[in-house]
């Protein structure tokens, strides 16, 4: 396999501009993290367009279609939504965009707690593969890395991400 070179802060910024551009036409943001890569990702994006009061995080371990073959993680978060998901615009944010399960998980937690408006896929990477229909709205990077690799993001304890390939 080729060396795979992602910088993920570049990738961030570029995520970033996606995004400010897009929620600044919208009405009634709010944005959304999948533990735990998008998590850290949404935190940022909050903080830099100032929606902090509008920011949640969902851990989508009990909505997955393949929670019985996976079991449960050991690193379960609660999901915290503190604002109202009724005709909210969501912005939805992951790291890595693979088969599109989790996506799909996160959404049907997402409807647990309202009826948003409208929800758009933001991802740092989309590394395909997809099992579902569904694509993100913005992504930096697509990559292709063979079967039995993952690809994982990390963030350093001074807040700067980047990402590693992990072999299964």
């Amino acid at each position: 396999m080729p060396n795979l070179d992602l910088d993920a802060e570049a990738l961030y910024q570029t995520l970033a501009g996606q995004v400010r551009q897009a929620l600044s036409a919208v009405q009634n943001p709010a944005i959304v993290g999948i533990y735990s890569g998008g998590a850290w990702l949404a935190e940022r994006l909050a903080a830099e367009l100032q929606l902090t009061a509008r920011l949640g995080f969902i851990d989508v371990s009990f909505y997955r279609d393949d929670f019985a073959e996976k079991g449960l993680h050991a690193q379960v978060k609660p999901s915290q939504i503190g604002f109202e998901v009724d005709g909210a615009s969501i912005l939805l944010v992951d790291d890595v965009l693979y088969t599109g399960r989790t996506t799909r998980a996160a959404i049907n937690e997402l409807f647990d707690y309202g009826r948003p408006e409208r929800i758009m896929l933001a991802a740092l990477v989309d590394r395909g593969g997809r099992e579902l229909p569904i694509a993100a709205d913005f992504v930096s990077a697509t990559v292709q890395l063979p079967p039995g690799q993952s690809l994982v993001l990390q963030r350093a304890d001074d807040g700067r991400l980047s990402f590693t390939v992990d072999h299964a």
